[in-house]
């Protein structure tokens, strides 16, 4: 039986003729029910009913629908695969829903392709065709709320609602302590997506067998010619991570059974001496010692990995002392006089400023305006991901370098003006900044208006929350804690300050469940009406501002929150 997008079973209703007919927020909804269902089945150690929904999800309509919309509006969805095809327009996307069938698909090869890598050299991706890449997806809707439920809680990649920065507060948590273990093992598996074993991952991945190994044995062509694939998992496919994740996650478990006796009270967990953190196939491993790290922890970890076609890099693993330093995850954490410090790894810090070097010299015939349009994006993505770190001084250096390179940039533009010149041209006052690069851009209406370089030194360092570690976004029980994450990051931006001060006025100010003022010395909470794991929408018009005590007590008991009528100053 298929299901429609409004929830009927049996054949597509008549609205969903049509793409733009289908109710994308109702299918949301199911698919999101289905994968609480799924996580619930789980957590009652009923895996047959696991099964049982995953086959109903990849079966609807909903879920169908929604894995084509993911691949035709991604950054993927102009490239094709070894069939050339891409679904650019609605009748094709309508017809691409039906073709996701399971009875009779037959995966075609991956298309290979290079793309550079840091080092100079190149790194593999396989492209799979349309088809392929929506039933990936659709595929990944089912996997995912079992990945996440049996997830180790110290792994951070490719993960909803985990960044690299609760990997980094981790690792901060784990050594910045003086009791805290002085040594880390930093591993490097030597080719994880390319060596995982078939074998392996067919036995152990709830998923579907027979397509998984048409997917692992499907094959890439290059140059025209035929490659068989008898081991690892395609980089560039939608469900590569996520099985790449289910192959490495119990190496936490392995390490606290190897290492709990260590401890004086096993009842308490084991060894903190010992501990894993882990972005996708990157990791690292705290120890008190390099004896303890070579000869103990090591040969755990190289057991864990050969059993699933992996084995450690000898020349890139090595232990290190906290005092000397190591980078993780583009961070170097390093201990000074009892106390750690986290900062932008030089590597990382060099190659950004090379890359707005080259950036700044390729466009030598650009306007300013057009010119800061490129290098404020870049400028901002990498600030804000290094903000919540010691990061001050290497934003001022950064700031520094980027002026030098604009400075000669518009003596280059003007050789015959003077310094005077050019500074009154390009280098104006915003601010309390007196030299910052500026443009001017014409509006529609004719009018010119300044444009401003974005300097790094203007973020604030912020440290940042790191996620709890069992939380899982597939799990109704978690809804109240994602939605006060949510609020506390609203809180932070500008534009989700306007967001709040939009739903207060539009409240008149008033708490929906007992009537009361919403003021700062009461705090709020943010409430989605309908569940966002449920499949509600993070918008205004499913989003009421609630007093901390009415928030709890609306969870806890399930109490219905209707939306208050819009006031005239909330218009």
């Amino acid at each position: 039986m298929t299901e429609g997008p409004k929830g009927t079973t049996g054949a597509v209703s008549d609205e969903a003729e049509s793409w733009f007919a289908i109710e994308w927020q109702q299918a949301n909804q199911l698919v999101k029910r289905l994968q609480a269902r799924i996580v619930k089945a789980i957590q009652a150690g009923r895996w047959g009913k696991v099964k049982a929904l995953q086959r109903l999800l990849t079966r609807s309509f909903s879920a169908k629908a929604l894995a084509v919309r993911r691949v035709t509006e991604n950054q993927g969805k102009r490239t094709s695969g070894v069939d050339g095809q891409l679904w650019t327009n609605p009748p094709r996307k309508r017809q691409a829903i039906d073709e996701l069938r399971s009875r009779g698909y037959r995966p075609q090869p991956l298309k290979r392709i290079y793309i550079p890598k840091r080092n100079g050299k190149q790194r593999p991706l396989s492209i799979p065709t349309m088809k392929d890449r929506a039933m990936q997806a659709l595929h990944l809707m089912a996997l995912q709320p079992v990945s996440e439920t049996t997830a180790d809680p110290c792994s951070f990649g490719f993960r909803p609602a985990r960044q690299v920065a609760d990997a980094v507060e981790r690792c901060f948590g784990l050594l910045s302590r003086q009791d805290s273990p002085q040594w880390v093992l930093e591993a490097d598996i030597e080719a994880c997506f390319d060596r995982i074993d078939h074998d392996w991952l067919l036995q152990h991945i709830p998923m579907e067998k027979t397509i998984l190994g048409q997917w692992l044995k499907a094959g890439y062509i290059e140059k025209g010619n035929w490659w068989p694939t008898t081991e690892g998992t395609p980089q560039g496919g939608i469900i590569s991570p996520v099985l790449a994740n289910m192959a490495l996650d119990g190496l936490a478990k392995e390490l606290a059974a190897h290492f709990a006796k260590s401890y004086k009270r096993p009842d308490r967990g084991f060894n903190p001496k010992v501990r894993l953190v882990r972005y996708a196939d990157d990791f690292i491993i705290t120890g008190i010692s390099r004896q303890q790290l070579e000869e103990q922890v090591k040969p755990v970890v190289c057991n864990f990995l050969s059993k699933r076609g992996l084995r450690l890099s000898e020349s890139k693993t090595r232990q290190t002392a906290i005092t000397e330093g190591f980078d993780f995850l583009g961070f170097t954490f390093r201990k000074f006089n009892g106390k750690l410090l986290i900062k932008p790894a030089k590597k990382s810090l060099l190659a950004f400023v090379r890359s707005m070097r080259q950036l700044i010299k390729a466009n030598k015939a650009a306007s300013a305006s057009e010119l800061i349009a490129y290098l404020n994006p870049k400028i901002k993505g990498w600030a804000y991901f290094y903000r919540h770190v010691c990061s001050s001084k290497t934003f001022q250096w950064l700031d520094t370098q980027l002026f030098r390179c604009l400075w000669r940039w518009s003596i280059r533009r003007h050789p015959k003006k003077g310094k005077r010149w050019i500074r009154q041209k390009y280098f104006k006052r915003h601010g309390t900044r007196n030299w910052t690069f500026s443009g001017e851009v014409i509006k529609a209406n004719g009018q010119p208006i300044e444009s401003h370089l974005f300097y790094a030194s203007d973020v604030k360092i912020r440290r940042h929350i790191r996620i709890k570690e069992d939380v899982n976004p597939f799990d109704v029980r978690w809804e109240e804690y994602f939605e006060h994450r949510l609020t506390e990051r609203m809180k932070a931006t500008f534009r989700g300050r306007e967001q709040l001060s939009y739903l207060w006025r539009e409240q008149a100010g008033r708490c929906p469940v007992c009537s009361e003022y919403i003021t700062d010395q009461t705090g709020w909470h943010n409430h989605h009406i309908q569940p966002r794991v449920l499949g509600g929408a993070d918008t205004s018009e499913n989003r009421v501002l609630l007093h901390p005590d009415c928030h709890r007590k609306v969870h806890s008991l399930g109490l219905t929150v209707e939306k208050p009528r819009p006031t005239k100053a909330g218009r």
